[in-house]
């Protein structure tokens, strides 16, 4: 049970829900949907199909959801945003030296005119 919940944790995250969300769609309290996530609580099928239902998916899909091509899928994504946010930073330190370039250049004008 422990190897569902965490599935169910990961999806939630990926919708970016928060457990109280979760919890009220299901109408449950939100410990009790804490110990689905945790794996305490064993799940009948009734919520396993309730919770299916909510993530749009089949009870085949959720059970047999492979959370290392989710991972995968993730650190990819994560890679690209990294790459991103690297040529970001470059491009900031590029305009930052611009700057200086310039506010030297004025300051040195500004000395040989006065």
């Amino acid at each position: 049970m422990k190897t569902l919940g965490k599935k169910i944790r990961l999806l939630r995250h990926q919708k970016g829900w928060s457990q109280e969300e979760v919890a009220k769609r299901l109408d449950i309290s939100i410990p009790a949907f804490s110990k689905i996530e945790t794996g305490i609580t064993d799940i009948n099928l009734s919520r396993l199909e309730q919770i299916a239902a909510l993530f749009e998916m089949s009870v085949v899909q959720l059970l047999t959801f492979n959370e290392t091509e989710q991972d995968q899928k993730i650190a990819s994504e994560l890679e690209n945003v990294n790459k991103k946010l690297m040529d970001r930073e470059t491009e900031v330190i590029d305009l930052q030296k611009k700057v200086i370039e310039l506010f030297e250049e004025l300051r040195h004008k500004k000395v040989a005119t006065a």
